[in-house]
């Protein structure tokens, strides 16, 4: 996910051309609580991802309801989990892709932030991750480089894991309609299914675990680089067009509504960024981004639209 708001803290002097003079302070690190977070994900990703593996191998649709229920049994037979791995490692890269770009950025630019927080979760194994930026971003370009480095780093990871993932997938006629939950199609996964299975339809290709790691990891990159508030959208939205920032933001979440037609959830995403879309931290900074900042900020739309599907899920929601 994007860099989180925080107050800006009075550290480091500032140089021309809005960089740090000196390095602001670390903030000691609570490596135990990032281990432990991690090592937390890990368990439920693995969890999860053993529930898709057997149900691929057993040809029926995957149910985020009954790896709920296999809880108690993965507790009794640990071992079992190892079923999970692909899925799993493959998910936690996409994200650890995207939080060190974040983080890099970051260190790149001499602005202080934490390493990758993650969440698990039993949903899907995971509610992403976060890292949390500690010190005052002075320039429009390092606000640029710090919001579309995650997308780009996950991006990296994300496509070539989609690619095999389709590869070792399979041709189940009416897969997709079967079960509870019916997943949506982004239009990236759409071009490698008729890529890999030229005349199938996507409803009757099974996703292999792999490939459903992701398109979870597409679901978040899509998320993070919608243009509101501090998300990685609305970083990069900001560094373009500081006094539209506001505007758009508030435009987007009134979109959303309308999709909550199809996928409810989009409901709650749309009142949670409206109450926190309209805020970001005050950038003066009149230089322009150029050339090249442009063309990757059109990669960005590009991603996004890649990546993004109006009913991620037709069934309940994450």
């Amino acid at each position: 996910m994007s860099p989180q708001d925080s107050p800006y803290p009075d550290s480091g002097e500032i140089g021309t051309g809005g960089a740090y003079a000196f390095a602001p302070p670390r903030t000691r690190e609570r490596y135990w609580l990032y281990s432990l977070l991690f090592a937390f994900t890990l368990v439920t990703t693995c969890m999860v991802g053993a529930v898709m593996q057997n149900d691929f191998e057993r040809n029926v649709p995957f149910e985020l309801e009954r790896s709920l229920e296999l809880w108690g049994f993965f507790w009794r037979h640990p071992a079992a989990l190892l079923q999970g791995l692909p899925y799993s490692l493959t998910l936690l890269l996409i994200l650890l892709a995207h939080e060190f770009g974040h983080y890099l950025a970051s260190t790149f630019h001499q602005v202080d932030s934490s390493l990758p927080y993650f969440l698990p979760s039993p949903i899907l194994g995971t509610f992403g991750a976060f890292i949390r930026i500690r010190s005052p971003i002075y320039s429009r370009r390092a606000l640029f480089d710090i919001g579309i480095a995650g997308p780009l780093a996950g991006f990296v990871f994300l496509l070539p894991a989609l690619a095999v993932g389709i590869a070792f997938s399979k041709v189940i006629p009416g897969i997709a309609h079967q079960g509870s939950q019916h997943f949506g199609v982004p239009v990236l996964q759409w071009l490698l299914e008729h890529a890999i299975f030229p005349g199938a339809a996507s409803a009757d290709i099974y996703l292999h675990p792999v490939a459903r790691a992701a398109w979870v990891g597409m679901f978040a990159t899509a998320m993070n680089l919608l243009p509101i508030g501090q998300l990685d959208g609305g970083h990069i939205l900001y560094s373009f067009f500081p006094s539209r920032h506001r505007a758009v933001s508030r435009a987007a979440c009134i979109l959303m509504l309308p999709l909550g037609i199809f996928w409810p959830a989009w409901f709650v995403w749309a009142i949670i960024l409206w109450l926190l879309g309209g805020r970001h931290p005050v950038i003066c900074d009149a230089t322009e981004l150029g050339a090249v900042r442009r063309q990757l900020g059109w990669l960005a739309l590009a991603i996004f639209i890649l990546c993004f599907t109006y009913q991620p899920l037709a069934d309940g929601g994450l």
